[in-house]
Formats: C-alpha cells, sequence, structure tokens
C-alpha cells in the first residue's frame, strides 16, 4: 500500500508540474544572441544531420542541426503515400512480416553505424516496436533498404543498439512472452512465471554492405527488457540492458512491477556466446520471420520467410550474463565514451548510480555474487558501484555524454536536464525543459566521440509552447549549447510525430557521398525502358502492362484506350531524367492506393484495378517544370467484355 501512495503522489507531483508549474525562467531561457547561433544562411548547411525516431507515425526524421528544420520524412515501417511507400508493387514486399503485409508500426529508437566506436554514418537503424522488426537505412540514399523480423519477441523497444564496429544490432524483447511451437505458445497467461521467456537477438551486419541476419538469441528470464548500450573500448565484447517488472507481474504492472527497491541491468559477455556458437553450442529452434531486401539494382524489393533461428541458454553455458542490481525500474542504461562507466537510470529513483566496468570485471573475478537467478550470477551492487550522483532531480530517464568528462541526464519528473561529472558525480548545472524531457540527443553522445555543442531535448509535453491545433499538439524539441561550462537554450522548435531517441553526427560524413540520380544504363528493373521509344501497352489476359515514361514534361504515351473495367492494370514509369532533384509523379483518378515518385533513372509500378467506365486523367504530382501543369493524359476505360481496340499514342506537338 505504501508503494502504491509513493507512486501515486509521484504521478501527482509529475502532473501537476507539466499541467499547472512553468519553471522559473520559462518565458525568458532563450538569450540574445541565441538567434545568430542557430541561424544557417542562405547558400550555408547545418553543421550536423540529425536522425530522429517518429514514434507512432512508423517514420524517421531527417532534421537539421543546429537550425532544427525538418529536411525529410523518411518511410520506413509505415507506409507512405507522399511517395508511394508501401502502395507501389517495388516496395509492397518490404513491409511483409510472418504476419502478411503489415503497413504500420511504432518506430522508437535510432542508432547510426559506427567504426572503432565513432560514427561512419554509413547507415541508420530504426526499431519496430509493435510487431518486431529492425530497419537498416541506407544515409547515401536515405532510402529504407533491409527489415528484418525478429521471432521470439512480444515487443522490440529495447533496440536497436550497436556493437563499436556494427558486428551486431542487437535487440532485446519489452515484453516476454511464451515461445516455442504452437502448442508452447498457449499458455494462461496467469502461468507467466514459468511458462513465459525473455529474447535478446543478436543481428549481424555485413561490415561492407550492410546485409543483415539474425546471428543468435539468448534466451532470458521473463523481465521487461528496456534500453540499453553496447560496451565501448575497454568494454567492448560486453552489452548492459535496462530491466524492470523483475517481479514477473502480468497485470497491472503501474503497481505490481514497482515493488522492489532494486531491478536489474543485465550484463551480456557476447564475445563469450561467439565462442560457444563457434564451439558447436546452442540449438536450432523453428521460428518463422521475414527477411526484406531491396534491390537497387532492380528498383525492387523481394520478401523471403526464414525458418529458424540459433538459441543460446545461458543457465546452460555458463559466464555469458550476470545481474547488475539497479535502483528503481531503470529505463535507460548508458556506457561513457571511455567504456568505463554504466549508467543506469531509475525512473523511481532519487539517485543516478554510476558503475565501473573494471569494478564488474573483478567482481566476477572474486565470484562476489549476492545470488543468482536462474543460475545466473547477481553481482553485490556495492562491490561494482562507482558512486551514487545524489539529488540530481525527479524522474530521471537518459545520459549522454560530451567527450569532456560530463554527463547529461533528463529528469522527466522535474522537467530539467542535468549535467554532472562522471568521475566526481558532483551536479554542475542544469536547465529547465518545456515540459517533461524524455530522450536527450547529442551528437556522437553514443559514441566514443562526442561533439560536445549542441544538445537537444525531446519533450513529452507542450502545452503553452506552441499555437494550439486541437485536442492534440505537436511535441517540443529543444536546442540547448553545452560547448560552454553552462547549458544554453537556443532553440524552441515542434518535432513530426512523437520523437523518442535519436542521433546526430557531422553532415561532412555524408553530404558529398549523395546518391543524385540513378544511373539509366545500371537500371535493371525487369520493366524499365531506356528510352521514349520503348514506350507501350500490352495486354495478358486481363493484366495490361503500360510501359509508360517521363521527362520534362511529358507521358508517353499519353492517351490510352481498351482498358476495361475489372482489368489488372499496371502502370511501370520510368523516370528518364539524369539530373539532380527531378523525380516525376503518377496519379490517376480513382486510384485506390496512392501516388508514384519516380527518382531519375529509376522504375517503379502502380498497379490500379478500375471499377468503372470513363475516361480518366492521371498527371504528374511532383513539380518538375515550368510547363509541369501540362504533364498529363487520359486514359479510356469500356465495359468488361467489350471490343474496343487496344490503342495508345502520344500524338505530335500541334
Amino acid at each position: 500500500m505504501k508503494t502504491r501512495l509513493w507512486l501515486m503522489a509521484g504521478v501527482a507531483v509529475a502532473v501537476a508540474f507539466a499541467y499547472g508549474c512553468k519553471p522559473k525562467g520559462a518565458q525568458t531561457a532563450i538569450s540574445g544572441d541565441a538567434a545568430s547561433k542557430v541561424y544557417v544562411a542562405p547558400g550555408q548547411h547545418d553543421e550536423f544531420y540529425n536522425i530522429v525516431s517518429g514514434g507512432f507515425n512508423g517514420q524517421m526524421s531527417v532534421m537539421g542541426l543546429p537550425s532544427g528544420r525538418v529536411l525529410k520524412i523518411l518511410p520506413v515501417f509505415s507506409v507512405h503515400p507522399e511517395n508511394g511507400w508501401g502502395f507501389s508493387e517495388e516496395t509492397k514486399p518490404m513491409l511483409n512480416t510472418s504476419h502478411g503485409f503489415v503497413p504500420w508500426d511504432d518506430l522508437h529508437h535510432i542508432a547510426i553505424s559506427t567504426t572503432n566506436a565513432e560514427h561512419d554514418a554509413r547507415w541508420a537503424f530504426g526499431n519496430a516496436n509493435n510487431t518486431p522488426r529492425i530497419a537498416r537505412v541506407d544515409l547515401t540514399s536515405f532510402k529504407t533498404v533491409e527489415i528484418i523480423e525478429i521471432p521470439n519477441s512480444g515487443g522490440n523497444h529495447s533496440s536497436p543498439f550497436i556493437t563499436e564496429n556494427t558486428e551486431y544490432v542487437v535487440a532485446g524483447t519489452r515484453f516476454s512472452v511464451p515461445t516455442g511451437n504452437d502448442n508452447d505458445r498457449d499458455v494462461g497467461i496467469d502461468t507467466y512465471k514459468d511458462n513465459f521467456r525473455g529474447t535478446i537477438s543478436f543481428i549481424s551486419v555485413d561490415k561492407d554492405h550492410g546485409d543483415m541476419d539474425i546471428a543468435f538469441q539468448l534466451e532470458a528470464p521473463p523481465f521487461n527488457f528496456d534500453l540499453a548500450r553496447a560496451g565501448k573500448k575497454k568494454s567492448h565484447g560486453w552489452f548492459f540492458f535496462s530491466t524492470y517488472n523483475t517481479e514477473m507481474a502480468h497485470t497491472l504492472l503501474e503497481v505490481n512491477a514497482s515493488q522492489k527497491d532494486k531491478d536489474f541491468i543485465m550484463a551480456v559477455n557476447w564475445k563469450k556466446a561467439e565462442e560457444y556458437i563457434a564451439a558447436g553450442k546452442g540449438k536450432k529452434v523453428p521460428v518463422k520471420y521475414a527477411h526484406n531486401k531491396w534491390d537497387e539494382s532492380t528498383h525492387t524489393a523481394t520478401s523471403t520467410i526464414r525458418t529458424e533461428v540459433l538459441s543460446l541458454d545461458p543457465r546452460e553455458l555458463k559466464d555469458i550474463v550476470y545481474f547488475i542490481p539497479c535502483p528503481k525500474s531503470p529505463h535507460g542504461t548508458d556506457t561513457d565514451p571511455t567504456g568505463e562507466y554504466i549508467i543506469g537510470s531509475g525512473k523511481l529513483a532519487a539517485i543516478i548510480p554510476v558503475f565501473s566496468f573494471t569494478k564488474m570485471l573483478a567482481a566476477i573475478e572474486k565470484q562476489d555474487f549476492e545470488g543468482n537467478i536462474d543460475g545466473m550470477p547477481v553481482l553485490k551492487y556495492e562491490s561494482v558501484l562507482h558512486g551514487e550522483v545524489a539529488k540530481p532531480g525527479l524522474g530521471p530517464l537518459h545520459t549522454e555524454f560530451d567527450g569532456k568528462g560530463f554527463a547529461y541526464t533528463s529528469m522527466f519528473v522535474s522537467s530539467e536536464i542535468v549535467k554532472w561529472n562522471i568521475e566526481t558525480l558532483e551536479v554542475v548545472d542544469r536547465v529547465p525543459t518545456y515540459y517533461s524531457v524524455g530522450h536527450l540527443s547529442i551528437p556522437g553522445g553514443p559514441t566514443g566521440k562526442p561533439h560536445g555543442k549542441y544538445m537537444v531535448a525531446y519533450n513529452k509535453i507542450t502545452k503553452d509552447r506552441y499555437l494550439p491545433t486541437g485536442p492534440e499538439l505537436a511535441h517540443s524539441a529543444q536546442l540547448y549549447d553545452i560547448s560552454g561550462d553552462k547549458m544554453q537554450l537556443l532553440l524552441d522548435f515542434p518535432t513530426i510525430g512523437e520523437p523518442h531517441y535519436a542521433e546526430a553526427f557531422p553532415a561532412s560524413l555524408i553530404k558529398d557521398k549523395q546518391v543524385k540520380f540513378y544511373k539509366l544504363e545500371e537500371n535493371n528493373h525487369p520493366h524499365v525502358l531506356k528510352g521514349i521509344n520503348d514506350a507501350r501497352v500490352e495486354r495478358d489476359g486481363n493484366k495490361v502492362h503500360i510501359y509508360l515514361t517521363s521527362i520534362r514534361s511529358n507521358f508517353r504515351p499519353d492517351n490510352i484506350e481498351g482498358i476495361k473495367v475489372g482489368d489488372e492494370v499496371y502502370f511501370h514509369m520510368t523516370n528518364l531524367e539524369q539530373d539532380w532533384d527531378v523525380p516525376h509523379g503518377l496519379a490517376i483518378k480513382g486510384a485506390n492506393t496512392a501516388e508514384l515518385l519516380v527518382m531519375p533513372g529509376e522504375t517503379a509500378t502502380l498497379k490500379w484495378v478500375p471499377d468503372r467506365t470513363g475516361v480518366f486523367p492521371f498527371y504528374c504530382t511532383d513539380f518538375c517544370s515550368a510547363l509541369h501543369q501540362e504533364m498529363q493524359g487520359y486514359l479510356r476505360v469500356s465495359p468488361a467484355g467489350s471490343n474496343t481496340p487496344l490503342k495508345f499514342s502520344t500524338g505530335i506537338a500541334e
């Protein structure tokens, strides 16, 4: 009862603060020179790319820093009418799963590829929380090129987190679930402690091409796994996961999963797991999951279903998993740039515990344990602890680093960011946020080489920050200058969707490597057109294939007849442009999918089944020239069974 009252009091404080109390100086916090620090003059570019999760919209946002300007919405797990992602025949396989076509997901976290614990910015990874998946985005084309489903997972919140050379992308299940065969999964929910299991997935990444594969899965106790970080430098080879619900409750977790004073950080020695695999340990278990890949040569995705995965049980294979007690209900686990310190953020704790990797190894060597979980050792809290940050604020969640020996932790309840010294654990500065801050993002912050110049706070509640827009308000992001001793608020700007985490890196890493167009001679799409003379229309039973070219400012053909009600009509459009930033769109009246947006030199396909007779206009949806409005055509649909001959033309200039 006391725990329940304490929790209710904490919630009351948070609600009162967010809805009624403003941090001191809320209206005057932005100083006079802030505008000059975020101004990017015409012809100049932002210093950093910031890749931001879209939360419930299932996409990523690409923003510039310090301007805070949105540069692109990047479709990943959700269909995107703007460019036909998930609607075109080529992209539909990217959203395939073992459950079939799933057109939405909940993207919470971003990870940017690294080499030697520093951003190389070749790829961005994102997680699908609802139907567990990991996506890989090519940062030369800003296109999602691979999505792999994660079996034996009941929620993929705890991902994607990467090792220092992007050897693995790692994902932990949020919801422990029954695993195994169909009969094994049909169990009573009240048998949670006996029949549910957690799963940690290690997804390998090819160092040259980025291709992903599920290398192995670790079985784990039926906890809820939250955020994680890989060890780096001296702690390379280890992974650290925050866990909550170590009570193993299955109902009303608000109370029942908050009983213990300490939960755990689960430390995983993945190098040891690799040794067991090399020795032939582990077992292949039957599963079903989709693996979807984009082929840039054919401009087409394929989806295959995989049927087994290698599973390791650390109850039997010793020395893989150790547990570090951590107060209380930890949400974030972070490792500092040196790899020595592991920071736990218990969202119901009044302190921030900082653990030492060196002390952890010594405790393991001395078997300095206080017990075990299913035969996996629990290390003594005091033996692993570097120290505690005292009275940092209320509701610590996430920590980022500036590379100068300081850490920055978000405080959800007290709506502030606290800066503290990693060695001395002394709080040296604090600034308010507006309101209820969640994740933080410092360029390079999770790596071994942070760029300690800017920090972005992603806040959960706005209230008075922006013009009202009905019942739902935009989420707030705030940019701070952290280059000096004191944090300074520079910019307050809205975001797309509900951002959770973001990672930023120097624009210089990739801005000169961008794909500008696709070479027509390298386009191997099965329906590619190499020039206007290839444009045509062909019938195959009730299927009609329209081979369409687009170029400023016409389609060929632009008059088509002989289509019948009920035909399956496939528009195979090739954009013949060979110049940067000249996409062409295609939309036809009555299509119940979306448009196509086809990049220069690319081929894409729109399927349309006409359901009535008439003449249907089609047109280009993306402004391409002064004669963009004139870029159109007509398609005639006749009754099913009619004898209207198939014909097409473009005609001549009148």
